[in-house]
């Protein structure tokens, strides 16, 4: 009945997601793909500037028979930065498979294209209408489905279980505004069938294991493997290189990093520098927007408040012109948020002064950087928490407090190095999802294990024991 339900809904919205779809502008790139159609079909799209070809091999090709697919959906940037290292160790393991890599957005595209280049194909995620989704499938003939962070698209799951393809929840979590939302028992009774399909379910804390299991997911088939976001690896960084000079900055210069702002964020961050620069002249400001699209809008802003302000690409084609003088740098260029941590004296995470939830913490961290956030810490929470109990982070509650962390961490190099290697420490000691999650996802490749083609027909798994003081198997 749900089913049913679900789709006389879908089907009577499908004009406003369409047209949501066709507004947000980092999702207009491969509409005509998710809604089902061959690219350039129809004049619309062309006019939307929706007619871009993917630059990797189209994953809707007919399969090989002698070459298994893994399809893994990533949504956008963050999900692609996480899954990278397991991709990559899949692709290791198992040369012959031709993975496939999912995102809904340009960005994850370009994350995709980037990161995993000779290693996964990308392709746009069709959008959760049956006879789309079906078509998909049929065209991809996925062995296995591997989603991150909770990704849950019914008709898309309805599909696959019908085809008796196994299906995985990777570094899983259920924010707490998620997990409210799901209360009302209608919504739990219809995430229950969709839940109970699941052939594994890896979670990243007991917190998302309990909320998973309490909205319907079968136990047995629920793991807390840790969040894959620790085994990271710190980006390559050729020996003797740095960023300062593509930045402009001069020797004495102090940078001030503040990553993945939004609306409202930056205003607050704005008005924190021009307090810091008063007593600190050297302070520099990067300011990078969690969507690069509005690095014009972040600019007008800064320099609105009669503060100098440059583009990082500009910078860049000034080649290595160096300024003078307090400043904000705003980052508009993909892929480099998480090197220019390493150039912070202190780095400061967004999402987290609004009600975000926050990004990634641990980008700062492994460069054993002291890392500042807010109050809004919910998609992170377990990481804040580490942070600081260990001493390696601070939660700033505005802009006076954030203003007196960074003076103080400026002014006294013992507590900022103090705080950079517990941050680092961390980091180290919290590794091994991801070798957890490659063990999980071995047996659903494996038939002989325990577990078949179908999600429901496998015994319940029994995984190796977890490592000593770190994870508890649940």
């Amino acid at each position: 009945m749900w089913r049913l339900i679900y789709n006389v809904v879908l089907l009577v919205l499908s004009p406003l997601i369409v047209s949501i779809l066709l507004a947000k502008p980092r999702c207009r790139p491969g509409l005509p793909q998710r809604l089902g159609l061959e690219e350039g079909s129809f004049g619309l799209f062309r006019l939307f500037g929706l007619s871009q070809q993917n630059r990797l091999n189209k994953p809707d090709q007919p399969n090989k028979p002698n070459q298994p697919v893994i399809w893994i959906h990533a949504v956008s940037l963050g999900e692609v930065v996480a899954v990278t290292p397991l991709v990559q160790e899949l692709h290791r393991l198992h040369p012959t498979y031709r993975l496939v890599v999912s995102t809904v957005t340009e960005t994850g595209r370009e994350a995709v294209e980037q990161r995993l280049s000779g290693v996964a194909e990308h392709c746009y995620a069709p959008l959760d209408f049956p006879w789309v989704v079906s078509r998909f499938i049929e065209r991809l003939q996925p062995h296995l489905y591997l989603f991150v962070e909770t990704e849950l698209w019914p008709n898309l799951l309805w599909h696959l279980r019908r085809r008796e393809v196994p299906t995985a929840l990777v570094n899983g979590r259920l924010s707490s505004r998620s997990f409210a939302r799901q209360q009302w028992a209608p919504v739990r009774s219809f995430y229950r069938t969709m839940l109970q399909g699941l052939s594994l379910c890896l979670m990243q804390s007991d917190r998302d294991v309990d909320r998973i299991v309490a909205l319907g997911a079968e136990a047995s088939r629920v793991r807390r493997t840790g969040n894959i976001k620790f085994d990271q690896p710190i980006p390559a960084v050729a020996e003797g290189e740095t960023n300062r000079d593509d930045l402009g900055l001069q020797h004495a210069e102090l940078l001030f990093v503040a990553g993945s702002t939004h609306s409202g964020e930056e205003e607050i961050l704005v008005e924190c520098y021009q307090a810091l620069v008063a007593r600190c002249p050297s302070a520099v400001l990067l300011l990078a927007p969690r969507h690069i699209e509005r690095a014009e809008s972040v600019e007008a802003m800064v320099r609105e408040r009669g503060i100098a302000v440059q583009r990082r690409s500009r910078i860049r084609r000034a080649s290595g012109l160096k300024s003078v003088g307090p400043r904000v740098v705003v980052l508009d260029s993909r892929g480099e948020l998480a090197t220019m941590y390493r150039e912070a004296v202190v780095a400061f995470v967004g999402g987290t002064l609004v009600p975000i939830g926050g990004h990634n913490l641990l980008e700062p961290a492994q460069w054993g950087k002291p890392v500042l956030f807010g109050l809004y810490t919910d998609h992170c929470a377990e990481i804040a928490d580490l942070l600081i109990q260990a001493g390696g982070g601070r939660r700033v509650l505005q802009a006076e407090d954030l203003t007196r962390q960074v003076l103080t961490l400026f002014s006294n190099n013992e507590e900022r190095e103090r705080m950079g290697r517990s941050a680092r420490q961390v980091v180290e000691q919290n590794q091994g999802a991801l070798q957890r999650t490659v063990e999980a996802i071995e047996r659903l490749l494996t038939p002989k294990q325990g577990i078949s083609g179908s999600p429901l027909s496998g015994q319940p798994l029994t995984l190796m024991a977890e490592k000593s003081g770190t994870y508890s198997g649940r």
